[in-house]
This record gives C-alpha cells, sequence and structure tokens, in this order.
C-alpha cells in the first residue's frame, strides 16, 4: 500500500506555516517544557506530520516526557499522534516501541475518568495492527460493564470494529453484545449495540427485535431508526418476512420522532403496495409537511408525495387526499406552495374539482387583503394560473371563478392581471354561454383598470366580443368614461386655464419658516396650492386619458382598433343611418382627438408614426368602409385567435399523451412474478438504502442505453504532463454536482526513488480547493494513485493548474518541478435544460444585465441542423415550438433556456439566415452573471462548426 492510502480518520485543518521545523527545538520544549509548552509542540508536531513531514526520533521522547502525563489534553492530543505515526518498520514488523505504547493503551482503557476510557475507545476504532489489539480484549470486554452510559457505546463500537476487521480476536462478539442489550437501558448504547447486531448477526438482531415489537414506540427515536432500517434489509432480502415486521413499520408512523416517521412510511412504501399502506403512508408524508417547520424538509417531502402521484397504480388514492394537501397552502414560503399547486393540478379530477375550486378561491381572497409585497403576488400569480387551469379542463366551474378573478384586473400586480385576461380571452372565445357574463363583469372593472397593457387587452376583449347593441353601447359609455371630456386637447387647455385663474384668486399672503438649521425660509401660498393642484388632477384624471397624457399611445392604437370594430358590428345590427352615422362619427372623433394630442406636445413622449398609421387605417376604414376590411375587423382577427387556442390545446394534449405513453403498460410487456426474479432483475425493488448512498456518491448514475466514448470514462481522462518527461501524469475529472474529485495517476518513469513526491494544485475561476494532497514516496518505475476534491460555487468555466514536485534519493540539487498541463472544466456538467413561459422569459431578458453576442461561424448549412447541434452542445431547451421552425425558408429565429445546478437562468436568442450555402447571424446569451454569459459563448464558439471525417 503507497502512503497515499494509509489509512486516515481525524481531518484537522493544517494551517500553512512558513516556519522551518527545528527537531531539536521540539524535542527540547516536550523535554523540559511545561504542560501547556508541551501541548502546543504536541499540535505543532501533529500538524507538520499530516503536511508530509517525518520525526522519527520523536517517538521515544514523546514516549518518555508525554506519554506518562496525565492531563486530559495531552492524553487527547496524543491518541491522534498515535493514529498518524508509522507504527511498522520499513519490513513491515511492528515497531518494539509500540509494545510500551499498548500496555499505556491498557491503562487508559482501566482510568476511573469515563472521558480517557471513552476517547480511547473511540480510538482502539481506528486500529488496524492486531498485535496492539490483542493484549487490550480483557480490558475491552470489562468496558461494557462501566456505569458509565458514554464507556459502554463507545465499547460496543470498539468491539464491532475489531470483529468486522479481525473475528478472530473475539470470536463470541455477537453473543456477548446480544446478552448486554437485553440487560441494557441507556438509548444510544442499545442503538450501538443494535446496529451492530444488524450487521454481525442479523438473526440475533431479529430475535431481539421480535421479543421486543410490541415495546418499540415506546423506544428512543435512534433505535426506532436502526429498527426501522432492519426491517427494510430483512424484507427486501426475504420477502416471506414482510408478514411479520410490517405491523411494526405502522406503528413507527405514529412515532414521536419526525425522522422515523419519514423513514417509517418511505419503507412502507417500498415494502407494500395495499391500498391501505399508501394511504396511510401519504397521509404521514402530509402530516409530516404540516407539522415541519424547515422548508427544505417540506420541499423533500413533497418530492415523495409527487413520487407517489406519478405511480398510477397509486393516483386514485392520492386524489382521495388532495383535500388534505391542499393545507399545506398555509406555509408561507413559495417555493413549497408552487409545487403544492402543480402537484394538485395533477390530482384534480371530476370528484374533486368544486372543493378545490372553493379552496383556491379562498386562498385568493386571502392574497387579496394581505398587505402588498412580492411574494404574496407570485402566490396571487400562482393561484390564478391554477385557476385557469382547472377552468379550461373542467368548463362547468368556469361561471363561478370568473367574477372572482376579474376583480384582480385592477390589481398592481401586471403578471397575476395578465394571467387573469389570458383566461377570460380564452373562456370567452371557447364557451358562448358566458360571453354575457363576461362582457358585464370586464364593464364593470374597466375604469379600475391602472396598468396599461393590461387596459389595452381589456379594449381588445370589449371591441371583439360586444355583439350586442347594449354591450356595444354598454362599452362606448365606458370608453367615454375612461377617456373624458373630447376633443381632449381643448379640454386639457381649458382646465389648464382655469386652475391658472383659481390659483391666482387663492394667492395668501406669504408666510416665514424656520428650517432645521434655524435659517428663515418663505414661502407662499401660490406655490404650494398650484403644485397640489396639478399633482390632484393628474391623480383624478380618467385611466385612458392617463395613459394618453403620459405618452402610452400604443393603447390609442389599440382603442382604435377596438372602436373600428363596435362601429362595424353597430352598423350590421342597427338599420337606421343616422344613428349609424353618428356612432361612426363619434368614434372617428376620438380617434381623431388621440392623433391631435400625441401631435400637440401636451403629452410626455410624441406619438409614434407607426401608431399614427394604424389610426389613420382605422379611420380609413370606416370612411370607406370595404367589404374586404369589414370581413377582415369582423371575422379574421377572431379567427386568429381561434387558431392560437387550438394550437396551444393540441401542444397541451400531445405533451399529455406523452407522459400517459411513458407511464402506460405495452400489451406486449412481460408480466413479473416477485417469486421467480433474480436479484439483478428486482429493479423497483432495488435496495433503496444503498441506491441512495451510491447516487450521493456519484458513482449510481443512470444506466445508458449505449456507452459511447463522449460518456465514457476514457473521455473524461486528462493528460497531464509528456510521455517523456521523469514523471508522468494524468487525471481522471469525476464531476459529481457540487464537487470535482481528480483522481491523478502518477507514474514514476526514473530509475530512481523519488521522495516527498507532492501534487501542487491551484484553481481559477469560482473553484476551490478542499485538501492540499498528502506527499508520496514513488520506488524505480512505481505508481501510485493521488485524489484531490475540488467544490464548485457557481456555474462558469473553471482551470485547474499545478504542477508535480519532488526529491530524488541521494541527490544533493535543490527539488524538481514538473509543470503540468491545464485542466479545464466544462460548463456543460451543471447545466441542465430547463422550460419556462414566454411571459417570465421577455421578464428576465429585460431584468439581466450581462449579454454576450456571439457571432455564427460555421461549416453546417442547414438552419433546423444548426439549432439541433447548438441544443446538443449547450445542454440548452429550445422554447419556440416546432411549427413556428417548421418549414423551409431563408432564416430562424428562436428562444433558449437552460438552468444551472445553482439555480441560476442562461437565456439565448438565435437568430440566423441561410446566405448561399452558409449560415449567418448571431446568439445573443444572457444571464444574471457575467461568468454565465462569457463561459456559455466560450461554449458556442468552441462547438460550433462539426468536425466531418475525411474521406480516402
Amino acid at each position: 500500500m503507497s502512503s497515499s492510502e494509509q489509512p486516515c480518520y481525524t481531518l484537522i485543518n493544517v494551517v500553512s506555516d512558513s516556519d522551518t521545523p527545528n527537531e531539536l527545538q521540539i524535542k527540547l520544549e516536550l523535554e523540559k517544557g511545561d504542560i501547556k509548552a508541551k501541548i502546543d509542540t504536541l499540535k505543532r508536531v501533529i500538524k507538520l506530520m499530516l503536511n508530509g513531514e517525518k520525526f522519527p526520533s520523536l517517538l521515544m521522547t514523546i514516549m518518555r516526557f508525554v506519554l506518562p502525563s496525565q492531563d486530559h489534553t495531552i492524553k487527547k492530543l496524543l491518541l491522534i499522534y498515535w493514529e498518524i505515526v508509522p507504527k511498522t518498520s520499513a519490513d513491515g514488523k511492528l515497531l518494539q516501541e509500540m509494545i510500551l505504547v499498548c500496555d499505556a493503551y491498557r491503562k487508559d482503557l482501566q482510568h476511573p475518568n469515563e472521558f480517557i476510557r471513552g476517547s480511547t475507545l473511540r480510538f482502539l476504532c481506528k486500529l488496524k495492527e492486531p498485535e496492539l489489539l490483542e493484549p487490550l480484549m480483557p480490558a475491552i470486554r470489562l468496558c461494557l460493564e462501566h456505569r458509565h452510559s458514554y464507556v459502554r457505546r463507545n465499547a460496543v463500537l470498539a468491539i464491532y470494529t475489531i470483529y468486522r476487521n479481525f473475528d478472530y480476536l473475539i470470536p463470541d462478539a455477537p453473543e456477548l453484545i446480544h446478552t448486554f442489550l437485553e440487560s441494557e437501558q441507556d438509548p444510544s448504547c442499545k442503538r450501538n449495540a443494535f446496529m451492530m447486531l444488524i450487521h454481525a448477526d442479523q438473526e440475533r438482531a431479529l430475535d431481539y427485535l421480535t421479543s421486543v415489537i410490541d415495546e418499540v414506540n415506546s423506544f428512543n427515536d435512534i433505535l426506532q431508526l436502526v429498527i426501522v432500517e432492519l426491517v427494510y434489509k430483512v424484507c427486501h432480502n426475504n420477502p416471506s418476512e414482510r408478514s411479520r415486521f410490517i405491523r411494526c413499520i405502522y406503528n413507527l408512523l405514529n412515532s414521536n420522532s419526525q425522522a422515523v416517521r419519514y423513514e417509517a412510511a418511505g419503507t412502507l412504501v417500498t415494502l407494500s403496495s395495499a391500498p391501505t399502506a399508501i394511504k396511510a403512508a401519504a397521509a404521514c408524508y402530509i402530516d409530516l409537511i404540516l407539522k415541519e417547520s424547515d422548508n427544505n424538509v417540506k420541499l423533500i417531502v413533497l418530492d415523495r408525495l409527487i413520487a407517489l402521484k406519478d405511480n398510477p397504480s397509486y393516483e386514485k388514492i392520492m386524489q382521495d387526499l388532495l383535500m388534505d394537501i391542499l393545507r399545506v397552502l398555509a406555509t408561507p414560503d413559495l417555493e413549497v406552495r408552487k409545487k403544492t399547486l402543480d402537484l394538485a393540478l395533477d390530482l384534480v379530477s371530476s370528484r374533486n374539482i368544486e372543493e378545490i375550486v372553493l379552496v383556491l378561491k379562498k386562498e385568493v381572497s386571502k392574497t387579496h387583503n394581505t398587505s402588498e409585497h412580492e411574494d404574496s403576488d407570485k402566490y396571487r400569480q400562482l393561484l390564478v394560473r391554477t385557476l385557469h387551469q382547472c377552468g379550461v379542463r373542467y368548463p362547468d366551474i368556469a361561471s363561478n371563478i370568473i367574477p372572482l378573478l376579474m376583480e384582480f384586473l385592477s390589481d398592481q400586480n401586471e403578471l397575476a392581471a395578465a394571467d387573469v385576461l389570458v383566461f377570460v380571452r380564452e373562456a370567452i372565445q371557447r364557451y358562448e354561454h358566458l360571453h354575457s357574463v363576461i362582457i358585464t363583469k370586464l364593464m364593470e372593472v374597466f375604469h379600475s383598470i391602472k396598468l396599461v397593457n393590461i387596459f389595452r387587452a381589456a379594449l381588445w376583449i370589449l371591441g371583439e366580443y360586444s355583439n350586442s347593441v347594449e354591450d356595444i353601447q354598454g362599452t362606448m359609455h365606458e370608453i367615454r368614461k375612461s377617456i373624458g371630456e373630447i376633443p381632449i386637447v381643448e379640454d386639457e387647455l381649458r382646465k389648464a386655464a382655469g386652475e391658472g385663474e383659481e390659483s391666482e384668486e387663492t394667492v395668501a399672503p406669504a408666510q416665514k419658516l424656520v428650517t432645521a438649521d434655524g435659517t428663515y425660509a418663505t414661502q407662499s401660498a401660490f406655490t404650494a396650492v398650484s403644485s397640489s393642484v396639478k399633482r390632484t388632477d393628474e391623480e383624478n384624471r380618467p385611466p385612458l386619458r392617463g395613459f394618453l397624457m403620459d405618452g402610452e399611445f400604443f393603447v390609442g392604437a389599440a382603442l382604435a382598433t377596438s372602436l373600428t370594430k363596435l362601429a362595424l358590428n353597430y352598423i350590421t345590427l342597427v338599420t337606421d343611418a343616422t344613428k349609424q352615422n353618428s356612432f361612426t362619427a363619434e368614434c372617428m372623433l376620438i380617434m381623431a382627438t388621440t392623433i391631435h394630442l400625441g401631435k400637440s406636445g401636451m403629452s410626455k413622449k410624441v406619438i409614434s408614426d407607426d401608431d399614427v398609421d394604424h389610426i389613420a387605417l382605422c379611420l380609413k376604414v370606416l370612411s370607406e368602409q370595404s367589404p374586404l376590411m369589414v370581413e377582415i375587423f369582423n371575422q379574421y382577427c377572431r379567427l386568429s385567435l381561434s387558431s392560437l387556442l387550438t394550437t396551444l390545446r393540441v401542444e397541451e394534449k400531445d405533451k399529455q399523451a406523452n407522459k400517459d405513453l411513458s407511464s402506460s403498460i405495452q400489451a406486449d410487456d412481460p408480466i413479473t412474478f416477485s417469486q421467480l426474479l433474480s436479484k439483478a432483475d428486482i429493479g423497483t425493488t432495488e435496495n433503496q438504502l444503498e441506491l441512495s448512498l451510491l447516487q450521493a456518491l456519484g458513482t449510481g448514475g443512470v444506466k445508458k442505453e449505449v456507452d459511447t466514448f463522449s460518456s465514457s470514462k476514457l473521455n473524461k481522462v486528462t493528460q497531464l504532463t509528456g510521455f517523456s518527461d521523469p514523471v508522468y501524469a494524468e487525471a481522471y475529472v469525476n464531476v459529481n454536482q457540487y464537487d470535482i474529485v481528480l483522481d491523478v495517476l502518477v507514474v514514476n518513469q526514473t530509475n530512481d526513488t523519488l521522495q516527498s513526491c507532492t501534487l501542487e494544485l491551484a484553481t481559477l475561476g469560482d473553484l476551490k480547493l478542499v485538501e492540499k494532497p498528502m506527499p508520496v514516496n514513488l520506488a524505480p518505475h512505481d505508481f501510485c494513485n493521488i485524489k484531490a476534491s475540488v467544490k464548485v460555487a457557481s456555474t462558469e468555466n473553471g482551470i485547474i493548474f499545478g504542477n508535480i514536485v519532488y526529491d530524488v534519493k541521494g541527490s544533493t540539487s535543490d527539488r524538481n518541478v514538473v509543470v503540468l498541463n491545464d485542466i479545464h472544466i466544462d460548463i456543460m456538467d451543471y447545466i441542465l435544460p430547463a422550460s419556462c413561459t414566454d411571459v417570465e422569459f421577455r421578464r428576465m431578458w429585460a431584468e439581466f444585465e450581462w449579454e454576450n453576442k456571439v457571432s455564427v461561424n460555421t461549416n453546417i448549412d442547414n438552419l433546423s441542423d444548426y439549432l439541433k447541434h447548438i441544443l446538443k452542445s449547450t445542454n440548452m431547451k429550445c422554447l419556440t415550438p416546432d411549427k413556428a421552425l417548421s418549414g423551409e425558408c431563408g432564416f430562424m429565429a428562436a428562444n433558449l433556456y437552460a438552468k444551472s445546478i445553482f439555480g441560476e437562468d442562461a437565456l439565448a436568442n438565435m437568430s440566423v439566415e441561410k446566405a448561399g450555402q452558409t449560415v449567418t447571424g448571431h446568439i445573443r446569451i444572457r444571464a444574471k452573471s457575467q461568468g454565465m454569459a462569457l463561459s456559455l459563448g466560450d461554449k458556442i464558439n468552441h462547438t460550433q462548426k462539426v468536425f466531418t471525417p475525411l474521406h480516402h
């Protein structure tokens, strides 16, 4: 075994020390120093030895002058020293001096102080030399009878590790511990003893559990957790034992410990698929979420509920518990609420839809009454979306939802109001019987809408779906009320002149005021009154007038479209020519006064040419009323919306079909009989405890169908030095989420022995080296593996660089250095495809400040192939629907989105066109952090071109 593989148990933070260690001075301090000096020196020796220094001559000094000390701190430090000091000579035989150390261990095991006994027993768990352990066995056995539980529980651990490593030293250990367990009362001692029996002699453990199975609920939680683990392992290996112990797991669902209940519920689901078992486990999970205060725990348990829902056999059981699941919405955390609503939406059915809508309506009302802050706004938006989905799936309850949701149109939160309008637009298009309800309610709240985008969309709905004379006149009345007196410019000038006269009449004598610093200031009533009058006048403006005065003339263009539709509908419904002309003239006057205001300079911004052209077009349509334009305004706009909603519905059905397809069982699938399966084929009954441990270590990944070169280990091996260098090195880079483990193979290619061969590493970027690799000695043409761990803090390209430093045995020259090649950490290991809505994409695009523009330079000559290549290279997901990308044309625009494991968002917009046989254009990347934007840009630049093999 090379020195890099020596066992190490105690981790000590080694502080870099610039002082050169002086062995004589250390000896002097250990011999002549007082207790405090000896403690400091011993700590220094331990740190230096962990750093690779060797002090063979200090062993006898420490045994003579430090070992006899009775100070507890020195005894604790000595245990660490004995752990790291070499105990064997070069030929592998035990050092003679260690016999004296063994005698000191024996005395400490008989020490009257329980702390010293317990610490010594813990240390013995780490010893790997049976020659040292053999004389201590009687003393270790006696410690099982000590009065203090700290000594007894460490004695159990010591016996367990000795039995596991050298069972011939204590062959009767299981019987001894079983006897001890039957008479022991301390929970921690019982837990350790039971744990040993599970691993050493499972039959004895089962016998003990059977004898106390009725008392399990009264046990301490640490012992209950071990019992759950035992039951899981036994039932997993021998399914016939399930009936014997399943009642025990049921009982543990009512334990006082939350951890025990969680583990018991998970075990119950794994061991039994009976509806009563699943219902009991799910109810336990729900109760845990409600009672646990930690949001992370809530999210973990919610994931367990989602996993239960994903199993088609359990879906009906989960639907019956949906009302209990909705109680989780009382949690203030937004992420928990979001996950709960998503779960509820998947479990909604015709049996429970009415109760769910009632609960969600109550939640919506609560958010309306609470004080405004960001989370309540986002929660309101989530509730609106959930109600929207419920209304679309079950049209019968849409009439109950719409009146409540319409009140949110006057809300200051644009996202929630926009979601309400999307729902209203879909409902009014799909459900004819709701037209009058929606139009009436929309007219009621129209005047109170405060956001220009929401006002514009509401205008469009009123203009498009006001089909009766009463609705058209009602809509016109609301528009006149929201725009105020017309013409607008004359009315504003009249008001301004009236305010000026009024304010002149109310001028009062000047008043002297004393300011904070003691000086005089003069304020006249004219300045105070005029500013306050102006401010109140702006506040009292009708909403549409206010938007136009602020320069929002796009809403003026939408108003012109709605007025045109209203007028054309009115003409078809009313035969009286006078009324037709009067209504049309009023509509045209509103449009003309909007253009006049935009060009008058009274508004904060001048009207744009596009808006002027649009309003002018509407005026022309109303004046000419050609059949083609009437047909376009009256029919084709609604047909466009209908086609959009149909497309969205088809996409939703496709997604649902794909989801159902993945969970369905095919007619020709083989039927599995658990009694006939081999352990390798068990699949769902795989040992979840071991599987989760392997996944945590990064060694239990998902099996891939094809083990290509790109996914194999060889692709992750980086050559660090040349073949002609004295030391050859290569590294296997294993990325496991937040950790990177470098497994470096170091080969001595010389005929000399290399001493203190050290791998020195440094990092560039948001990487942090966790530990310094230990020095190793390499014989001629020998090799060893050195491991180093690196922590990753954010998503950006990182570089690990360094060198290998070594001494040649017998050489008097300086240390030799071999510089290593850089190891580039790929950003793609942390980026995962993700999806978001168009609204969220646009919001993030506006918020993110870092942009990286990458020019397209590729040898791919097809636009679709280029997009697929970029998606594969960057792990991003295309948000643009396939239908928008299908077909052959000369250009393509697509939105891409991905998320890192650290929660960072990455957006990209690809705009490319085909010029001849080449693809040209740009990819714009936006991210919150600079590193993310630059790293993703570098990745795209690096992988744009496809290397095609040469044909001979």
